[in-house]
C-alpha cells in the first residue's frame, strides 16, 4: 500500500478511485459478470467495491494495484451474497481462491491476460447491447460500464439530463436480468442486430478516449487503444463488414495525432497549431487501408465511413492550409442526409468558414443555439468566427462562456487564456 499522509488524502484518493474506475471498470464489471453471470449484480458489486475504497484508501493508502484490490473487494461481497442466498455450491470455494490469491500477489489474472480480458469486454458490450434494450438505454448502460463514466458526464455526451440518465441505466440493468442474458458473444445469426449498438458504443468510447468529456487531461489514449482494439476484435468475430472497416479507419485517422495535440504544459492545440511531423504515419496508413476495404465492399460509405472519408482529408494534406476544404463541406452533407444532427451541423459549419469565411459559418451556428444550449464546443467555435472577424470583446466574451461549461479542465484553462489574450 502507498502510506496515506496529510489534509489532501482524502482528495487523493477520490481522484484516485475515479480514474481506476475509468481504467479498469469495463475489466472489472467483465470479469465480475462471468464469474456470477449476472451482469447487474456484477455491477452492483463493482459499485460496492468502490464505496468501499473512497471509506477505506483516505485512512489505509491507495492499493499497489488498486484494479486487483476493487475486484477482490467484488468477489468477496459476491461470497457473502451467495451465502446469504445459499447458492455456493461449487462457486465459493473456487472464487475464494481466487480472492486469496490476489491479495497475496497484489494481483489478479483477469487484469493480467490481454486477450483473456479484451474477449470479456466484447462480451461485456454485446450484453449490454442486446435488443431487449431501448437503443438509448444501451448506450447509456454501456457507456457507464464499459467507458467508466459518471451519470453526469454520460448525461453530457448523449445530451440528456442527469436524472433521465439514471432511470435508463437502472431500467437496463433490471431488464437484463428480467430477460436472463448469457455473458456471451452472441451467434453469428443474433450478431447483426447488435452491430448497430455495439459499434456506436466503440465510438462513444474512442470519442471519450479522444476528448475527454472531464478530468484534468484532455486526452485519454488508453481509452482511445481500447476502442480500437475492441474493434478489431468484433473484426475477428464480424468479418466482411464494412462499417466495422471504416470505424475502425476513422479510429486509426484520429489516433494518428495525439501526439501532437497537446503543447508541453499539456494544453489542447488546434489541428492548425499541430506539428505534422508528430503524425503518426503508420497509423495513418492503417486508417487508409481500413477505409479502401470498407470502400471495396461496393455498399457505399455509411455513417463511419463517412466519418473515415473526412478525417482522411485531414491526415493526408501537407499542411492546415493546404486541406481539402470544399470536399470536407461534401460529406459533412453526405453524412447529413445520412444521419442529420446538430453537431454534425456544428462541425459542418467549422468546414464551411473556412471555405465561404466566417460570417456565413456564424449564421449556421447561430441556429443551432437552442439545440446544443449548453454545449461547450458551440460556444468555442463561435468565439473562434467572433475572433476572426476582429470582434476581440465578442470573443473573449464567448470564450469566457464557454469556459463556464462542462468539459476537461485543460479546455477550461485554455479556453480562459484565450479570453484574457483578447482582452
Amino acid at each position: 500500500m502507498i502510506a496515506a499522509a496529510g489534509s489532501g488524502d482524502a482528495v487523493h484518493a477520490r481522484r484516485a478511485v475515479e480514474a481506476v474506475w475509468r481504467a479498469e471498470s469495463a475489466r472489472i464489471v467483465a470479469a465480475l459478470t462471468r464469474q456470477t453471470g449476472d451482469f447487474a449484480w456484477a455491477e452492483d458489486l463493482a459499485q460496492d467495491a468502490l464505496l468501499e475504497a473512497v471509506a477505506k484508501w483516505p485512512g489505509g493508502g491507495i492499493p499497489d494495484n488498486p484494479g486487483a484490490w476493487l475486484l477482490a473487494v467484488a468477489k468477496r461481497r459476491a461470497i457473502d451474497g451467495w451465502r446469504r442466498r445459499e447458492r455456493l455450491s461449487q462457486r465459493e470455494p473456487l472464487l475464494a481462491v481466487e480472492v486469496q490469491d490476489a491479495e497475496r500477489r497484489d494481483a489478479v489474472p483477469e487484469l493480467a491476460d490481454p486477450d483473456r480480458i479484451d474477449d470479456d469486454v466484447l462480451r461485456l458490450v454485446f450484453v449490454a447491447c442486446h435488443p431487449v434494450l431501448p437503443a438509448q438505454a444501451r448506450l447509456a448502460l454501456t457507456l457507464r460500464t464499459v467507458a467508466g463514466l459518471t451519470t453526469e458526464e454520460i448525461a453530457r455526451v448523449m445530451l440528456m439530463t442527469v436524472p433521465t440518465v439514471q432511470q435508463r441505466i437502472v431500467r437496463a440493468k433490471r431488464s437484463l436480468a428480467e430477460a436472463a442474458v448469457p455473458f456471451e458473444v452472441p451467434d453469428r445469426a443474433e450478431r447483426p442486430a447488435r452491430l448497430a449498438s455495439v459499434l456506436q458504443v466503440i465510438y462513444l468510447l474512442f470519442t471519450e478516449g479522444y476528448a475527454a468529456a472531464a478530468g484534468e487531461r484532455p486526452l485519454r489514449p488508453d481509452v482511445a487503444r481500447e476502442a480500437v482494439r475492441l474493434a478489431r476484435q468484433l473484426h475477428a468475430v464480424m468479418p466482411g463488414e464494412p462499417e466495422i472497416d471504416a470505424l475502425i479507419a476513422l479510429m486509426e485517422f484520429q489516433s494518428s495525432r495525439f501526439a501532437a495535440r497537446t503543447d508541453r504544459e499539456g494544453l489542447p492545440l488546434t489541428m492548425a497549431e499541430q506539428n505534422r511531423r508528430q503524425w503518426d504515419r503508420s497509423a495513418i496508413a492503417r486508417g487508409r487501408e481500413a477505409l479502401n476495404r470498407a470502400d471495396a465492399a461496393g455498399r457505399g460509405l455509411g455513417y463511419y465511413g463517412l466519418q473515415a472519408a473526412i478525417a482522411e482529408c485531414h491526415a493526408v494534406a501537407p499542411s492546415f492550409a493546404d486541406t481539402d476544404w470544399p470536399r470536407i463541406v461534401q460529406l459533412y452533407d453526405a453524412l447529413l442526409s445520412l444521419a442529420p444532427s446538430a453537431v454534425v451541423r456544428l462541425n459542418r459549419a467549422v468546414a464551411v468558414s473556412m471555405t465561404d469565411g466566417p460570417d456565413a459559418a456564424l449564421l449556421l451556428v447561430d441556429a443551432l443555439e437552442q439545440e446544443l444550449t449548453g454545449f461547450r464546443p458551440l460556444h468555442a467555435v463561435r468565439a473562434e468566427l467572433f475572433d476572426r472577424q476582429g470582434r476581440t470583446d465578442a470573443a473573449a466574451a464567448e470564450f469566457l462562456v464557454a469556459a463556464e461549461l462542462p468539459g476537461n479542465d485543460a479546455e477550461t484553462v485554455l479556453l480562459r487564456r484565450r479570453a484574457a489574450a483578447l482582452a
